[in-house]
């Protein structure tokens, strides 16, 4: 947790008003949620996630409401948030491409998607080692995608990028810490 507590920092830094979390997992990024997040819409598949989060959702001083379970089909109107954050979570979701569509259609005009995610590494070595472990990698972690482009699935899904950082994170395997975070706008 150590490792990864700046880095939720950093995806978390400027989230307002109306978010909706997609993977909120045991709720890790509660912690670094600014005062200016009025309330959070958790989206969670997994109710043991949810369960592990209770202590975590009970201290927050904003109110947090499990929202959904499937990041592709999302129970919102269009233009209902003023922010989403996505953290370690697209490299899981089945049909990533259309949740990344949802997450832009209940996205108000010009809100933002806050996000920091593994993907397919930048230097060509590693990811031939990504390509090669991934059937394995997938069926031992719930599905879980090392060589996801994650800007260009953005990009496709209609986002403009406003930043981007890519790098290998810290103490972890290349081939499973090729990090991509960023901001992008609806």
């Amino acid at each position: 947790m150590k490792v990864v507590a700046p880095l939720r920092e950093r995806v978390c830094a400027g989230l307002t008003g109306d978010v909706v979390e997609v993977g909120f997992g045991s709720g890790h990024n509660v912690a670094f949620y600014p005062a200016a997040v009025r309330s959070v819409a958790a989206v969670e598949p997994a109710d043991v996630g949810w369960r592990l989060a209770a202590d975590r959702v009970a201290a927050s001083s904003v109110p947090i409401t499990r929202a959904g379970l499937d990041g592709a089909s999302l129970p919102f109107g269009d233009d209902s948030f003023d922010s989403a954050v996505s953290a370690w979570t697209l490299c899981t979701i089945p049909d990533v491409e259309q949740a990344l569509r949802e997450l832009r259609r209940v996205l108000r005009p010009g809100g933002t998607l806050h996000f920091v995610e593994h993907g397919l590494a930048p230097d060509a070595g590693v990811a031939r080692w990504q390509h090669r472990l991934e059937p394995l990698q997938k069926r031992m972690v719930g599905g879980c995608h090392l060589t996801r482009e994650i800007v260009p699935l953005l990009e496709a899904a209609g986002f403009t990028l406003r930043e981007v950082d890519v790098f290998y994170e810290e103490g972890a395997p290349k081939v499973l810490g090729a990090d991509t975070l960023g901001v992008a706008v609806a």
